[in-house]
């Protein structure tokens, strides 16, 4: 990852964030971080003030002057750390809509194969459009008729080309791809302004990116201590007054800027723009910072099998059939079973039977296509009164429950699945024929994958709709901890309910329409980019690379994410109590004595001491936007220890910073004779 931040201040970047974070300065803008709307007000009377001194010729103007300067830039510099975590998706938004300006549609006209060419903007939900080779896909559509090589590099800006399909799980096709093969038709799921690409560009911008729970939370505590801070330093004036001194109201301002939590709250914005900005340079799209915070937390994640685990194209090997039935019969009846199953398949079903020599067979006349649901987990032909099916054992069993080869089947189809291979079972009317065996590969390198899951201590679950033969094959191939067999959208449903009802955060992988309710229901939702149209709009993460095992980087983006922000409010704490200790004691030991104790950095005057303070407050945020954009390391650990060595490194040096960084900026104030 890291070249991912090898260009993190750039000369172009850096003036666009100082042109943007002026524009910041906008009160309705500022509002939104309560703290440095606070110190803009705060410069501001600053600035009122300066100006009547020198109209007035009171006052010492070279001192405030210099205060009014370095509490302005401390606004800035939190301004421009938040333009800098914005600015670093404005150029990939750029190149997404220069993308998106191109598209034009072939949309389909009601003569059969004709169509005409139009604007893509126009299109609206249900359009169907002819995509051909070299075409760019004009809006986010399934893949409704034919087959194409699709090259997905403007989004996901990987090279190698992908398979789009219709009647399967690898249907869905994202506007700005390009069809490098054959030609497909593509029937419209979102309008304009409303697509996966436009939701990028969005996103990259952070015009979408809303506040997490844990932000609104730490942003209203800040407000808070503001609000105390406020009241505390209101106080003081009369403290003063009844030692017999006075305080002057610059001193008053600058005591009130270094107390309250500026540093966390001017990086607070950029934090989680960045965590954002690092997801989808890793090629994942979140909906909503909630799910990246969420994914730092999860205990457990549920994996869909087929093309999550397994690569998910599986080819049909062997015909088995009971006793009674000969192999030919049982591979004419699964061909003509699946003549009209357009998924991978169903389509190396007829290929497989094919092989025997035999010509090619047509549809017969008057023939139904019985369609597969989740709940029937069937599909065929229904031919007059005969229905000849192929599906799930389970599934076929059901249909037919007095089958009398039924416990014959039963043996195959576990032979076939201790096999690591998948059973179908093919009826004909009410006659049990045999078994197709289906192979799945799993996905290389995943066993290692999961290991390290584990070692985050996070449970993995493959969740199947094959038999739990199969099922326990898979999963002991794969690595995963448990597994759910023969498992309908409502056993996803209610596994996640019962994990999430126990108190555990879930994740879930899909790619499938049938898993769009789990995604929907799950904490951190990943679709697949490969998946259906269903499952990318039910998950809040799309996955553009559709690497299931990528889970493992978001996991560890999430837990980076709430790292930095950890790390980084800790230092701003001690930070601020470091603070405390260098310029309370230098403003107040003339009035109290007894702090003189106290004053250990032994700052050459209390003009010093403040201005000193002042500009180390401001001058520490722009020090730490690096670590703020490209976030704390995160290493697998237990919290115990992260924790730990959070305090150590940034508790620790939170509190030493500010000695040697006032003292050294006292060194050179009072060299300079700046105050």
């Amino acid at each position: 990852m890291a070249n991912q931040n090898a260009s993190l201040f750039t000369g172009p970047l850096l003036a666009a964030a100082a042109r943007d974070a002026v524009f910041k300065l906008d009160p309705r803008k500022l509002i939104k971080t309560p703290v440095m709307f606070v110190t803009a007000i705060v410069a501001s009377l600053s600035t009122v003030l300066l100006v009547k001194g020198l109209v007035t010729g009171t006052g010492h103007p070279v001192f405030e002057g210099q205060l009014v300067v370095w509490l302005w830039l401390t606004v800035l510099f939190g301004n421009v750390a938040e333009a800098l975590a914005e600015g670093r998706g404005k150029a990939q938004a750029a190149s997404l809509r220069a993308t998106k300006a191109e598209l034009r549609a072939k949309k389909l006209i009601g003569v059969a194969g004709a169509w005409e060419m139009v604007d893509a903007t126009s299109l609206q939900v249900g359009d169907e459009v002819l995509v051909e080779t070299g075409d760019l896909v004009p809006a986010d559509g399934e893949v409704i008729a034919g087959v194409a090589s699709v090259n997905e590099a403007a989004i996901t800006g990987e090279s190698a080309p992908v398979i789009r399909e219709g009647g399967g799980d690898r249907s869905a096709v994202t506007a700005g791809t390009r069809v490098i093969a054959d030609a497909i038709t593509v029937r419209v799921t979102a309008g304009a302004g409303q697509g996966f690409l436009d939701r990028m560009i969005a996103l990259v911008e952070g015009a979408q990116r809303q506040k997490t729970p844990n932000e609104i939370a730490l942003t209203i505590l800040l407000a808070g201590l503001t609000l105390i801070f406020l009241i505390a330093v209101g106080t003081l004036p009369a403290f003063a007054s009844y030692a017999g001194g006075m305080l002057a109201i610059p001193v008053l301002v600058a005591l009130f800027v270094t107390l309250i939590p500026t540093t966390i709250s001017a990086l607070l914005s950029a934090i989680g723009i960045a965590g954002m900005d690092r997801l989808v340079r890793f090629n994942v799209l979140a909906k909503s910072g909630r799910a990246v915070e969420a994914a730092g937390d999860i205990d457990t994640l549920l994996l869909d099998k087929t093309g999550t685990i397994t690569i998910g194209d599986r080819q049909a090997t062997a015909f088995l059939p009971v006793p009674g039935v000969t192999v030919a019969e049982l591979t004419a009846a699964a061909r003509l079973a699946s003549l009209s199953d357009e998924t991978p398949e169903g389509r190396s079903i007829v290929v497989l039977a094919n092989q025997d020599g035999s010509a090619a067979v047509a549809m017969p006349a008057g023939a139904e296509e019985i369609k597969f649901t989740s709940q029937t987990r069937v599909s065929g032909l229904q031919i007059g009164d005969r229905a000849l099916v192929k599906g799930a054992v389970d599934a076929i069993l059901k249909r037919l429950p007095d089958a009398p080869n039924a416990d014959a089947l039963r043996k195959i189809a576990d032979e076939i699945a201790r096999g690591g291979a998948t059973p179908l079972a093919v009826a004909d009317g009410n006659r049990l024929l045999g078994v197709v065996q289906l192979k799945d590969i799993v996905k290389a390198g995943i066993r290692e994958r999961f290991g390290e899951l584990r070692r985050m201590g996070i449970r993995t679950v493959m969740i199947t709709g094959d038999n739990p033969l199969t099922a326990a094959s898979i999963a002991a191939e794969s690595g995963v901890d448990d597994f759910l067999a023969e498992a309908t959208p409502e056993d996803k449903l209610a596994l996640i309910r019962k994990e999430q009802e126990g108190g555990k955060l879930v994740a879930m992988c899909g790619d499938g329409t049938n898993d769009a309710p789990a995604l929907a229901q799950s904490d951190v939702g990943v679709a697949m980019n490969t998946g259906t149209q269903a499952a990318r709009e039910a998950g809040n993460m799309v996955d553009l690379d559709s690497d299931p095992t990528k889970l493992i980087e978001i996991v560890g983006l999430g837990k980076q994410l709430l790292m930095t922000r950890g790390a980084l409010t800790t230092f701003s704490i001690s930070n601020d109590v470091a603070k405390y200790f260098a310029i309370l004691p230098a403003i107040f030991v003339a009035l109290y004595p007894g702090l003189g104790g106290l004053n250990v950095m032994r700052l050459a005057s209390p003009e010093s001491a403040i201005l000193s303070a002042i500009i180390f407050n401001a001058l520490i945020i722009p020090a730490l936007v690096p670590l703020a954009l490209k976030g704390v390391k995160y290493r697998p650990a237990p919290a115990g220890t992260l924790l730990a060595r959070n305090l150590a490194i940034y508790g620790v040096g939170g509190l030493i910073a500010p000695f040697i960084g006032i003292k050294a900026i006292d060194l050179v104030v009072a060299a300079l004779h700046l105050a």
